[in-house]
C-alpha cells in the first residue's frame, strides 16, 4: 500500500517542481486525518498544490474562493422554499464533499471563517438546528496569504489550531524554475491528472498509520518537547495537548511513509515544523515564530531520551 503514496508524490511532483518535502508533509498530514494550511505569498503554487493533491487522492472535492463578502450560507448551504411541495428544501453547500479547497481563507471575514470550525473538528455541520454529517473522509486544504498583505483577516488561534499542519512553499530553486518556465502550463497539466488512490485505499493507509508503534521513550521525547514550550520564556503560550496529539499522529504517518512499523525521533523532528509553526507565538517582539526557527530551537534545546 505504501507504494501508492510514492505514486501520489511522483504525480504531484510533476506539477509542483522541486517541492517534494512539502508534498510529503502534506500527505503525512492527510494520512494522519488532519487538515492542511498552506501559507505563502501569491504566485508560488499554493492553490495548484492543493488542487493537485485533491485530484491525486481520487476523492470528490469542491473549491471555495474566500472573499470579503462571503457568507456562512455560501459554505454550508441554505434552505429554499419549494412552492410545489409547500416545504423548505435544503440545498447543501460546497462543504459537503470529501476534500474542500478553501482558497485564500484569510480573505474572508471572521464570520465566514467560523463556518469551517465545526466541520473541521466534528466532521459535521449544524444548520437551522439540524446536524448534518459530512462525507468521509473529510479534509480541508486551505491556502492563505501572509497576514501583512492587504485585504486579509488573520485566522484566530482557535481556528489555526484546527489545522494539523501549516506548510510554506517558498521560491523554487533555479533548476525547478527553469523547468517551470520551459514546461507546459500547470493549469493544463492539472486537467490531465487522474486519481492515484481510492477511498478504500486511503482509509486503509490511515488505519495503518494509526497502528504504527510508538514506544514509551518516544512519548517521553514528545512530552519533553511540549513541556519545554510551556516552561520556556521564549514563548507566550506553550503547546496544548491537542498539539502533542497532532505531533504523534503526524510522526506515525511519516514513519509509515518511510516504510517503518515504529516511530523514531527523526520522524518527530521531520514533522515538527509543520505541526508547531502556527501554534507557537514568540514572547519577543518578532511576532509569530517561523516554523523552521521554532523547530531548530526545540530540537537543539530538548535532548532525545
Amino acid at each position: 500500500m505504501t507504494k501508492l503514496i510514492d505514486t501520489v508524490v511522483e504525480q504531484v511532483s510533476r506539477i509542483i517542481l522541486g517541492k517534494e518535502a512539502q508534498i510529503r508533509l502534506s500527505l503525512a498530514c492527510l494520512l494522519a486525518k488532519g487538515h492542511l494550511l498552506i501559507e505563502d505569498i501569491p504566485g508560488v503554487g499554493k492553490t495548484t498544490l492543493a488542487h493537485a493533491l485533491a485530484t491525486s487522492l481520487g476523492l470528490s472535492f469542491q473549491r471555495i474562493q474566500f472573499t470579503s463578502d462571503l457568507l456562512p450560507a455560501d459554505i454550508l448551504g441554505v434552505s429554499v422554499f419549494n412552492r410545489d411541495g409547500g416545504t423548505f428544501q435544503f440545498h447543501p453547500g460546497p462543504i459537503f464533499t470529501q476534500v474542500v479547497l478553501a482558497d485564500e481563507v484569510n480573505r474572508a471575514t471572521p464570520k465566514a471563517q467560523s463556518a469551517l470550525l465545526e466541520a473541521m473538528e466534528e466532521h459535521q455541520v449544524t444548520i437551522e438546528g439540524e446536524t448534518r454529517r459530512l462525507p468521509q473522509p473529510f479534509f480541508v486544504i486551505a491556502t492563505q496569504n501572509p497576514s501583512y498583505q492587504v485585504g486579509t483577516f488573520p485566522l484566530p488561534e482557535s481556528q489555526l489550531d484546527r489545522f494539523l499542519m501549516r506548510i510554506q512553499l517558498g521560491y523554487p530553486d533555479a533548476d525547478a524554475e527553469r523547468a517551470l518556465l520551459q514546461g507546459e502550463d500547470r493549469r493544463d497539466l492539472l486537467l490531465h491528472l487522474g486519481g492515484c488512490l481510492r477511498s478504500e485505499d486511503l482509509a486503509t493507509l490511515q488505519q495503518e498509520a494509526q497502528r504504527v508503534h510508538v514506544a514509551p521513550a518516544l512519548l517521553d521525547y514528545v512530552q519533553a518537547l511540549v513541556s519545554y514550550t510551556r516552561s520556556s520564556a521564549d514563548y507566550a503560550n506553550g503547546l496544548s495537548p491537542r498539539a502533542a496529539l497532532a505531533l504523534v499522529h503526524a510522526a506515525r504517518a511519516w514513519a509509515l511513509m518511510e516504510r517503518r512499523t515504529h516511530v523514531i525521533p527523526e520522524d518527530v523532528q521531520a514533522v515538527l515544523p509543520g505541526v508547531v509553526s502556527h501554534r507557537l507565538t514568540s514572547s519577543a517582539d518578532v511576532g509569530r515564530a517561523g516554523g523552521a526557527n521554532v523547530a531548530l530551537h526545540l530540537v537543539s534545546q530538548v535532548p532525545i531520551p
